[in-house]
C-alpha cells in the first residue's frame, strides 16, 4: 500500500531521529540494514520510505543541519548591516556546533565523521550556504566594500580565512581557541582590508608576491 506524502515524511523524521540517538547510544555509524531493524518496519515498508541509504543519510542530515540553516536564514533576512550580518551568518552556525560539541563531544565527532564519509551528500547544503554568503557579499559590495573583486573570487577567500568557523570538525582540535571574538575580529578584517587594490584602508593587499613555478 503506498503511503499518503504526510505519513511518508513523518515516518522519515521518526526514523532519522532514531538513527541518531543510535549513534549516540552505540557511539558508531548505523548501517541501513541495522535501522531497518531497528525501524519496527518491514524490509519492504522500509524501502519504501527510504530506497538506499543514501536517501536514509539525506534524512539524518536534514534533521541535524535544519538548525545552522534556520540561523542563517534568520539573518540573511534580517536588517543588520553587512559587516554585522556576515558577522552573525557565521556565529550563529558555530554557536550552535559549539554547544553540540561540548555538551557530547562524542557524539558529535561521530556525526562529524559521517559528515565526512557522505560529503556529497551534504554538499547541497554547502552550496546553499555559499549561495547565501553571496548574497550578503552583494550587500557589501554595494556599500562599497570588496572593491573590485567579482563575487566568486571574494566567496573564496573569505571561506578560506573563516574555515575554521565553518567546518564542524576544526572544534575537534581546536575546541576553545576558537571564539566569537576572533570571529569578530577576522570579519572586521575583512571588511577593512578585503580589496583587489592597495591602498588607503586596504594597506597589505598585493604586497606578497607568489613565485611561479
Amino acid at each position: 500500500m503506498a503511503l499518503s506524502e504526510d505519513t511518508l515524511q513523518a515516518e522519515r523524521k521518526r526514523i532519522a531521529q532514531m538513527v541518531l540517538a543510535l549513534v549516540k547510544e552505540r557511539g558508531a555509524e548505523i548501517t541501513y540494514t541495522a535501522a531497518q531493524s531497528e525501524s519496527g518496519l518491514s524490509r519492504a515498508r522500509f524501502e519504501q520510505i527510504f530506497p538506499d541509504y543514501d536517501d536514509l543519510f539525506d534524512a539524518i542530515a536534514q534533521i541535524w543541519l535544519s538548525s545552522h540553516m534556520e540561523a542563517m536564514e534568520a539573518v540573511l533576512g534580517s536588517d543588520l548591516p553587512p559587516n554585522r550580518k556576515m558577522y552573525e551568518f557565521f556565529r550563529g552556525r558555530f554557536v550552535i556546533s559549539r554547544e553540540r560539541f561540548r555538551n557530547d563531544p562524542e557524539t558529535f565527532t561521530m556525526i562529524c565523521e559521517m559528515g565526512a564519509a557522505n560529503f556529497e551528500r551534504v554538499r547541497s547544503y554547502v552550496d546553499l550556504a555559499d549561495h547565501y554568503l553571496c548574497e550578503i557579499i552583494v550587500e557589501a559590495q554595494a556599500d562599497g566594500y570588496f572593491s573590485g573583486l567579482e563575487i566568486d573570487a571574494a566567496l573564496s577567500l573569505i571561506n578560506q580565512m573563516v574555515s575554521p568557523y565553518t567546518m564542524p570538525d576544526a572544534l575537534l582540535y581546536l575546541g576553545d581557541k576558537l571564539t566569537e571574538e576572533k570571529l569578530a575580529r577576522i570579519v572586521d578584517t575583512l571588511f577593512i582590508g578585503l580589496s583587489s587594490e592597495a591602498g588607503e584602508g586596504a594597506r597589505g593587499v598585493n604586497t606578497i608576491r607568489v613565485a611561479s613555478s
